[in-house]
């Protein structure tokens, strides 16, 4: 199928299959969709305290609020440029301040709460399960509390005290996973590069070289081996033209762009390539969720890279 073909079996798709919420970011991004509409079935993921759960990241369906959860809606707010106005973004704000733990700098990325509830074996609780996880996705928790805060105010110091722990805890580290990583790259696109000098020890271009040189590390360059279990792709990391990245790696994009097209299915739509281990009845409701999740995510990598 060409690209035009391709996109309107997935438009057919997500607006018979998607949740409302991918739906909503699909019509918003590719069909000049209402950006109240997305904000107005974000809010339904919202709790009274301010943070979100209710599964929206389909991996884990604690109702509750968790970070985890709260990151998720962050990026969706952040992608329709939601602004320190609304009140979805107040709350989440009052979340967050509440949430945040001084010592660690984090906020904590599994609640044990989250066994009681239908989840992927990787979200699953225990004891010491911070150290996997790590500052994700505190990292860009903080970034979104800054960006979104009065300047000089209390959740500003909040999310200025843990980039400095999570800059700290960046610069000394030699590995990193893909997830942490664009946790990483996501803080800095948030926030103004000279104030990274103002509020922590290192300046931005410092820490834009050493989240380059983990991001290179992580990333699988050998394209024999695409598609052969959880491989970080180029396009995982490399998000936009203007990437650091993106004109070392031009071919590795365009062959990524070339890979992911090629494995379009049918209906226009792509497969996880992920599992829970089993063959439950959450599982495969999770994996219908997670097929709009990549369709609209993957359509606006297709978009920025103009394919």
């Amino acid at each position: 199928m060409d690209m035009k073909t391709s996109f309107n079996k997935t438009d057919e798709w997500m607006k018979r299959n998607a949740r409302p919420l991918e739906a909503a970011r699909w019509e918003y991004h590719f069909q000049e969709g209402e950006k109240d509409r997305v904000l107005d079935i974000l809010a339904a993921f919202q709790n009274e305290d301010g943070g979100f759960g209710h599964g929206i990241e389909p991996d884990f369906w604690l109702p509750a609020s968790s970070p985890m959860a709260t990151w998720a809606a962050g990026q969706v707010l952040n992608e329709i440029g939601a602004d320190s106005q609304e009140k979805i973004v107040q709350s989440m704000n009052e979340y967050l301040l509440e949430t945040y733990e001084p010592e660690s700098g984090m906020w904590p990325s599994v609640l044990p709460e989250t066994n009681h509830y239908p989840h992927a074996p990787w979200w699953h609780w225990k004891e010491g399960v911070q150290d996997n996880w790590m500052f994700n996705p505190g990292a860009e928790l903080a970034g979104y509390l800054i960006k979104w805060s009065i300047e000089g105010g209390e959740a500003e110091k909040t999310g200025w005290s843990s980039v400095g722990k999570a800059a700290a805890r960046l610069m000394e580290t030699e590995t990193m996973d893909s997830h942490e990583i664009c946790n990483y790259q996501q803080l800095l696109k948030l926030l103004k590069p000279e104030a990274f000098t103002q509020y922590t020890s290192y300046s931005y271009s410092e820490l834009q070289d050493k989240i380059n040189e983990l991001a290179e590390n992580c990333m699988e360059k050998d394209t024999a081996k695409w598609g052969s279990g959880y491989q970080t792709l180029p396009l995982d990391i490399i998000d936009h033209p203007g990437h650091p990245l993106a004109g070392k790696y031009k071919h590795l994009i365009e062959q990524n762009l070339n890979y992911y097209e090629d494995q379009l299915n049918a209906d226009g739509i792509w497969e996880i390539s992920w599992n829970w281990g089993d063959a439950s009845d959450a599982f495969m409701v999770s994996q219908q969720y997670w097929k709009g999740v990549l369709a609209v995510n993957r359509y606006q990598l297709f978009q920025a890279f103009g394919y």
